[in-house]
């Protein structure tokens, strides 16, 4: 049944790019953005329709990082003691955790999601829009192989559908690709470094040859797939850029040479400050992954501000990566990442347009029109009760976003 009429009328009006509007409307019809101006010219509606009144109204939010594993742990070998099942059973909570806190979309860039998107799409479960990559994809002896295990049960993991691939060589590497189209992925995520969480990979180093990437790049291209490049190390971003891949995921060691680099191939920035902020608190991080994240958090942190300095393109992701409501990466909590941002140099404004008018661009040609409130574009709504632009934290709390739309479908509001 088509959802009726909807007027929104916001005392502030935040269009996820561009200036606020005071004392705006907006009118949602058929899960698009019918009409949106000042309060005092807004047309007529029906008597049926539904009219609301709130403080704040902005654009549904994105995480452009996201991964649907159900560990309960950060460290990736933990993916080999979860049985899919269970592992899929859990991230049913955690998609409905991120619609509550008002992120109506998510990039998810190696993980269940190509499985989840599917369903919430069929409407079995809760959830926002999942634009999902399939596998993680690297080298033998990469960020997403499984060091402490064989070489056998790495392959008969990603055989058996876990979110780990492993190729070497332009053939098996146009394959990985390949496999994942297979699958309906929205984009290709591809390791061009080493990581934090597995045992033996340096983050400095580069991974896959340029050769290796190129393939991958314009395989993915063929497809109107752009390529996400996890990269810790200037020699892995430097590498990728020449490749062409659509966004660098970390950038830790992006200096001003790539930083130019960067702007020059157009290519955006997808920060992940959460996770290197989070993992400082996490017990239960294994000893290589602790000994890794020493060397690389203050690091990080230094990139993202020359990055926002330097007029990089950014766009908001957490890395989000486990389950449930008590471990540090955990889902419902993606609005830190822009408290981060601020507290890294941008305006509260700049942070939420690079959580909302700027993230359907990483997903290149595969983007929808949605992170802005524009006539014409997707209802994918969130009102809050309170101004982030005084204070970004607001956004950090899912208790304060009061209603969600997701394609013009009311998913959140205030108990009656």
């Amino acid at each position: 049944m088509a959802e009726p009429l909807q007027r929104i009328d916001a005392r502030l009006l935040i269009p996820g790019a561009g200036d606020p509007l005071r004392d705006a409307s907006l009118i949602v019809q058929g899960g698009k953005i019918d009409w949106i101006g000042p309060a005092r010219e807004a047309p007529d509606v029906a008597e049926d329709a539904r009219v609301f009144s709130v403080p704040v109204l902005m654009p549904g939010m994105w995480d452009c990082h996201t991964h649907f594993t159900g560990l309960h742990g950060a460290a990736l070998d933990n993916a080999m003691h979860v049985p899919m099942p269970v592992a899929v059973a859990r991230c049913v909570g955690d998609a409905s955790r991120a619609l509550d806190a008002g992120f109506t979309s998510v990039r998810e860039v190696g993980g269940y999601g190509v499985y989840l998107a599917r369903v919430i799409e069929e409407g079995a479960m809760r959830g926002p829009h999942v634009y999902a990559a399939g596998d993680l994809i690297s080298q033998t002896g990469g960020h997403a192989d499984l060091h402490s295990y064989s070489l056998g049960c790495v392959a008969d993991y990603a055989a058996r559908d876990g979110w780990l691939h492993t190729c070497d060589g332009e053939a098996e590497c146009l394959r990985a690709v390949r496999l994942q189209l297979r699958r309906n992925a929205k984009l290709i995520k591809v390791c061009a470094s080493g990581g934090v969480l597995t045992e033996y990979d340096d983050p400095r180093h580069q991974q896959f040859t340029d050769r290796e990437l190129r393939v991958i790049v314009e395989e993915a291209a063929r497809a109107d797939r752009i390529v996400a490049a996890h990269c810790h190390g200037k020699a892995g971003i430097m590498a990728a850029l020449r490749a062409g891949v659509h966004t660098i995921e970390h950038g830790t060691y992006l200096d001003e040479e790539a930083a130019a680099a960067m702007k020059e191939a157009g290519a955006i920035l997808v920060t992940t400050r959460f996770t290197k902020v989070r993992m400082r608190d996490d017990k239960h991080l294994p000893a290589y992954a602790a000994k890794k994240l020493a060397v690389t958090a203050d690091r990080h942190r230094e990139a993202v501000e020359l990055a926002i300095r330097n007029g990089v393109t950014i766009a908001s992701g957490t890395d989000t990566i486990t389950s449930g409501t008590d471990t540090a990466l955990r889902w419902g909590l993606h609005a830190w990442e822009l408290v981060y941002l601020v507290e890294a140099g941008m305006t509260p404004l700049q942070a939420i347009e690079a959580a909302t008018a700027t993230a359907p661009q990483t997903l290149g040609p595969q983007a929808p029109r949605a992170g802005r409130l524009e006539a014409g574009w997707d209802a994918d709504l969130c009102a809050l009760s309170a101004n982030p632009l005084d204070d970004i934290k607001v956004l950090a709390d899912p208790g304060n976003v009061s209603h969600v739309w997701k394609s013009g479908r009311l998913e959140k509001q205030p108990a009656s």
